[in-house]
């Protein structure tokens, strides 16, 4: 007997773009970093979403295999004409991403209305 997995994500569309919120506090486990993969590569590849605007605000850590999949999947979007912006990144999240130059790869903005008006 399979159980069904919790969502990992939630997701609306505004317009041409979709908002991503999480539901997790922490992204750490390999198997929800693998299973928020899947659904973000999802919306890109079977559901042909251009404009992903990922909201941070409920994220309080985030482990390295996440920045990873959040690597993997501005590429395949700037390779297909589409665009990736960050939301929401709290202060010590907003250090990793620093500390590792992603601040200069990912455009990260203040808050779900400003990644709106950034597409």
């Amino acid at each position: 007997m399979s159980t069904a997995r919790r969502p990992r994500i939630t997701f609306e569309d505004i317009g041409d773009v979709t908002v991503v919120k999480f539901t997790d506090k922490k992204i750490l486990e390999e198997q929800a970093i693998q299973n928020i993969g899947d659904d973000l590569f999802k919306l890109v590849d079977e559901l042909g979403r251009k404009k992903l605007l990922l909201d941070f605000t409920t994220v309080e850590f985030l482990s390295s295999a996440a920045l990873g999949k959040l690597i993997r999947l501005h590429q395949r979007l700037a390779t297909g004409g589409g665009k990736l912006i960050l939301c929401g990144i709290s202060k010590t999240i907003m250090e990793i991403f620093e500390l590792t130059k992603l601040d200069k790869m990912l455009k990260i903005v203040k808050d779900e209305q400003t990644g709106l008006n950034a597409f």
